[in-house]
């Protein structure tokens, strides 16, 4: 098995890249924490699934994708949104369900879509959207496009029969996609390693579809960029599929109504030392990067996240005359009477 935790040796990243990786984690982290205070006061409708703690895997592949490539997400999808350069007020906008946010408010917090910027959508039906990107990437390899779609998913839903069905199609058809496992060690209340059969859910299954199993550190975003560009290089040039298990941890419960009692205390102590952002930033400083620079991104990210709060919380009420646009073709039932 490939393992990139212990670190293959590879080019340096540069400066701007690795501030283009602190960045994206600390808009992530500032959007999510705003996300949840909003959740707080009432103002997000329905639930919210953060992904407070696993924004280095969001990172290191946004940094590392074509703006023209695609991005498939579960329920836990702002900070992937997020990634492909979204406004930060049309999600949190969303998540409130106002007339600005990316779909006028009708989508909510598990259905973002930004066709726009390659945000093909966030997917609430586990397993769903793994055939969907595989007929994505078919489309960019009929097209000649070099595109390549990318698939993340929750380590539930390697149990899930859509999961092996894409995963077989796009190996026998060398399809440009790569399918991600953002493994956080738990399908929603349930510990993964109790229902499944292998230690890497994802990753020991590769070979049966004759991939490569990689296992990242998903906490480290040069790691995951690292792996992310080999798997988009691979993809592009005609040799197909790949599929990385990155490990990670999210710092809250599955979803806001969840305070995951159900967690070892010690465990959680444990990966909240592993926080991706503080430990990003010590490494930068120990790189010799400049901590006036990193003080830069976070007054901006602070800034960029006030400023979105507010032009989200200034959105009108969706109204009526929305209910039935974009259900059909032609966008509204007129036709019909």
């Amino acid at each position: 098995m490939t393992t990139l935790q212990a670190r293959q040796v590879a080019p340096a990243l540069d400066e701007p890249t690795r501030l283009a990786l602190y960045r994206q984690m600390v808009q992530m982290r500032g959007m999510e924490k705003r996300a949840y205070d909003l959740f707080l006061q009432n103002l997000v409708k329905g639930t919210s699934h953060l992904s407070l703690g696993q924004e280095a895997v969001a990172a290191g592949f946004g940094v590392a994708m074509r703006d023209d490539d695609y991005t498939f997400a579960t329920y836990r999808g702002h900070a992937h949104t997020l990634a492909r350069g979204v406004p930060i007020t049309g999600i949190l906008a969303e998540l409130m369900g106002r007339a600005n946010g990316l779909m006028a408010g009708k989508g909510g917090s598990m259905h973002l879509t930004s066709v726009e910027h390659g945000m093909m959508g966030s997917y609430a039906i586990i397993g769903a959207h793994l055939p969907i990107a595989t007929g994505a990437a078919w489309s960019a390899q009929y097209r000649g496009t070099e595109q390549v779609a990318v698939c993340f998913f929750g380590d539930g839903t390697t149990n899930i029969g859509a999961f092996h069905e894409a995963l077989n199609l796009a190996a026998v058809w060398k399809l440009p996609v790569v399918f991600v496992c953002e493994n956080n060690l738990y399908m929603e209340y349930t510990p993964i390693g109790s229902v499944t059969a292998v230690p890497n859910p994802a990753a020991d299954r590769a070979s049966a579809y004759g991939l490569e199993p990689v296992v990242v550190d998903g906490n480290d975003p040069e790691a995951v960029h690292e792996a992310a560009l080999a798997a988009l290089t691979r993809a592009r040039s005609g040799e197909g599929p790949s599929l990385i298990e990155a490990k990670t941890y999210r710092h809250g419960g599955h979803s806001r109504a969840d305070p995951a009692k159900y967690r070892p205390a010690a465990e959680v102590e444990e990966w909240l030392k592993r926080d991706p952002l503080p430990v990003y930033r010590q490494r930068l400083l120990e790189l010799g990067v400049a901590e006036a620079a990193l003080e830069d991104i976070e007054t901006e990210s602070a800034r960029l996240v006030d400023e979105a709060t507010e032009a989200a919380k200034a959105g009108v009420q969706p109204g009526e005359d929305l209910v039935l646009k974009d259900v059909w073709a032609d966008g509204g039932a007129s036709w019909r009477n």
